[in-house]
């Protein structure tokens, strides 16, 4: 691709200004001193310093600076910022100056980024780790146990038996969520989008974790009745998840005899707000942004003890999201947490 150079004649008029106004000054001066004073003769030994002296100097700029403007620009090519190749190399200074400090700004900005992408992919590849090799030692450890003699005695062996086929349904659980992320963050997932009731899509979920809720003693309820159905156009079966990771997370943190409250409202003409609410023990305020990342959690122990694959509200958000949607969190220490997000009305 030819290079396209932007000529500038600025630096060049104006210095010539300058040489012609000290040139026909000086002149005019020795012509006044021996009494030979004409103003023709200095208008026009001005006009040819005036254009002698453009020319020279634009030449020279040309020649001198272009080239080690265009090593700047070459330089800075090699860095490859494609919108930096493209501008066309210029002499001028100021114009010059722009561009290399905007070209800097935004490598500082990139870099920055690619640092903060290194330390989550870090993080992250920390994370699966040690979330798969949980399950994978129990595994092991109960099946080593039973090669090394505890095979015989059929109590252990259905025990342990039983012990290694949840860790491997963990695995399986883990694996298959990971998946699901991908292809969701890859646009990979098609939305099967239907006209269904919400209301009762979130009677399904309650019924399904009422045994869940019972164990802790948690009423899942509306905060009405809801008498009518309300309709909405979305997904069913990936709002069903959505609803259901949410309302598995407000038992898994949620206090004993507490209650898991879920509301829906207008929020314009056409969309719809769903609130999940508990009065658990809430989230401290510098955990909230981090909530939605892949295997966060805000008590890694605790977490851990209950279950799950500690991707559920990643698939939440990414869910939602792929829906056109917003997802929203509001938590008190100590007081309890909300989960909204917003739907198509239909």
């Amino acid at each position: 691709m030819a290079i396209k150079f932007k000529k500038t004649y600025r630096f060049a008029l104006v210095s010539s200004v300058y040489i012609t106004i000290f040139s026909a000054g000086f002149l005019g001066l020795l012509l006044w001193f021996f009494n030979k004073f004409s103003a023709s003769i200095c208008l026009v030994f001005a006009v040819s310093i005036a254009t002698f002296s453009f020319f020279v100097i634009q030449y020279r700029v040309e020649r001198f600076i272009y080239r080690r403007v265009k090593k700047i620009y070459d330089d800075v090519s090699l860095l490859e910022s494609t919108s930096f190749r493209n501008q066309p190399i210029t002499t001028d200074m100021a114009t010059l100056t722009k561009q290399v400090k905007k070209f800097a700004t935004d490598k500082k900005l990139e870099i920055e980024t690619l640092k903060v992408r290194e330390e989550y992919r870090r993080e992250f590849m920390g994370n699966v780790s040690h979330e798969l090799k949980t399950p994978l030692f129990t595994v092991q450890g109960y099946l080593s146990t039973l090669l090394d003699g505890a095979l015989d005695d059929k109590k252990v062996r259905k025990k342990y038996l039983e012990r290694a086929e949840k860790g491997v349904e963990r695995l399986i659980y883990i694996v298959e969520d990971l998946d699901m992320i991908a292809k969701l963050e890859m646009g990979d997932v098609n939305l099967e989008l239907s006209r269904f009731d919400i209301v009762e899509l979130v009677q399904n979920v309650f019924d399904m974790l009422e045994m869940s809720a019972d164990k802790k003693n948690i009423i899942l309820m509306f905060d009405v009745k809801y008498n009518k159905a309300i309709k909405v156009f979305a997904d069913k079966e990936k709002i069903q998840q959505v609803v259901t990771n949410l309302v598995m997370n407000s038992i898994k943190y949620g206090k004993e005899n507490g209650t898991t409250e879920v509301t829906i409202e207008d929020l314009v003409d056409s969309k719809l707000i769903i609130r999940i609410r508990d009065n658990g023990e809430g989230i401290e305020k510098q955990y909230i942004p981090r909530l939605f990342e892949r295997f966060f959690r805000v008590d890694k122990s605790g977490a851990r003890s209950e279950g799950g694959s500690g991707l559920g509200l990643s698939i939440v958000k990414h869910i939602i999201e792929a829906h056109g949607e917003k997802i929203y969190v509001e938590s008190e220490f100590g007081k309890g947490s909300e989960f909204s997000f917003t739907l198509e009305k239909h």
